[in-house]
């Protein structure tokens, strides 16, 4: 076993994959572990698996979507899924995310045998991807969200599932959060060495805040990013099957079928920007803003904080 292997016990986890879960009725007992600096949760990824990543032959046709947890994956997974639909929307939406769009970290994904075009998500850090993409084979395209609204997001998904106890308190979920105790580690290192070495990648950063505003728009730049040119009215179809209400009221996206959901804690909860007023007190406020300044202050990313 690797000598950078920690197994820890844990209580709360934040699964992007929880949907393995929903047909677990008893309480399940998960393992973080660190590998390379990156915290995973045993047995969902294995350390074979992330070794054999590493150096996975990667096409010139791949395509793969990178983010943070919480950070918008879905919403790519659905976009991209529909882009290289060949007009058939019906297939897609009979298929889950995660069969459509699936992610490499996971062993039993079958990427790696998936035909060309192949599309896939991932939450890893920038130094676990696979190394062929550093040699600008493939293409990334980098989601990011405000830090606060993936805090706010992350704790009402690991409020979400009746397999996991919930935290403590919103406090020391933030505590934990801020020091990149969760699955997949720190946001701040995520983002900031994915940026800082974006010119290694055929690379299209995005952010949630500019979907959110102009999903169109959002939608066309990925078109072009991928050289897929589509008319107006494949471009609406598209639209219209990635909007936030179209997207919850899909069963096989929104994971209807996990347990005990609740409207409050379900996977696509709002699609809007966090209710910062029902957890954040102003000291909290100011002490988030100091640790996102202080982290990122020698980088040029820029976030909207307004709840719009």
């Amino acid at each position: 076993m690797s000598e950078n292997l920690k197994l820890l016990k844990i209580s709360v986890c934040s699964l992007p994959i929880f949907s393995i879960f929903v047909n677990m009725s008893e309480k399940a007992t998960c393992q973080r572990f660190q590998y390379k600096g990156c915290n995973f949760l045993s047995p969902i990824y294995t350390i074979e698996h992330l070794e054999k990543l590493e150096h996975f032959e990667v096409r010139d046709s791949d395509v793969f979507a990178v983010t943070y947890p919480k950070s918008g994956t879905m919403w790519m997974q659905q976009i991209l899924s529909l882009i290289y639909s060949d007009d058939d929307t019906p297939a897609v939406q009979s298929k889950s995310a995660m069969e459509r769009v699936p992610w490499i970290e996971l062993p039993n994904s079958n990427f790696e045998v998936r035909q060309s075009p192949r599309l896939s998500v991932t939450h890893l850090p920038y130094h676990l991807v696979p190394k062929g993409l550093k040699d600008k084979q493939g293409k990334v395209i980098y989601v990011a969200r405000n830090p606060r609204d993936v805090l706010m997001s992350l704790y009402y998904l690991h409020n979400h599932l009746s397999t996991f106890e919930t935290p403590k308190s919103f406090q020391d979920f933030m505590e934990q959060f801020v020091d990149g105790r969760v699955e997949f580690s720190s946001w701040f290192d995520h983002i900031k060495d994915w940026y800082d070495h974006r010119h290694e990648f055929n690379f299209l950063y995005m952010t949630y805040e500019d979907m959110k505003k102009d999903l169109r728009g959002a939608i066309q730049k990925v078109c072009n990013f991928l050289e897929k040119h589509l008319d107006d009215k494949k471009l609406d179809t598209i639209v219209k099957q990635c909007t936030f209400s179209t997207m919850k009221a899909t069963q096989v996206v929104n994971y209807e079928k996990t347990p005990d959901k609740s409207p409050e804690n379900a996977f696509l909860r709002k699609g809007t920007f966090a209710d910062l007023e029902k957890h954040f007190a102003e000291p909290q406020i100011e002490m988030f803003n100091r640790i996102f300044q202080e982290k990122l202050k020698d980088s040029p990313l820029r976030f909207s904080w307004d709840n719009i």
